[in-house]
């Protein structure tokens, strides 16, 4: 009997842990909330702001293999502007 008690504390525990847990990421992502409210205030775009944060958490190597997939795709959807010559003028 004293396994299924131990067990049973030990259930518990993790269970009281993981809720703790819980409600500090609650807690966080409240104090997120707020902050971006407070940038929002202050005239800053939020959703571009959320992009930004993302895109920092990615190494610089793999961020430009993304863009670059983008553009390749925004550009297969005629969605980048035409681009212009480098050199106008030279191609006469």
């Amino acid at each position: 009997m004293a396994d299924s008690s131990v067990a049973r504390d030990q259930l518990r525990s993790i269970i009281e842990r993981v809720e703790r847990l819980e409600e500090e990421k609650k807690a966080i992502a409240d104090d997120i909330r707020d902050v971006f409210a407070e940038a929002k205030s202050n005239g800053f775009d939020v959703k571009t702001l959320r992009t930004v944060v993302r895109m920092r958490k990615i190494e610089a190597a793999e961020r430009q293999e993304q863009e670059a997939m983008l553009d390749l795709y925004l550009s297969a959807l005629g969605m980048l502007p035409d681009m212009e010559p480098a050199n106008p003028g030279l191609d006469d």
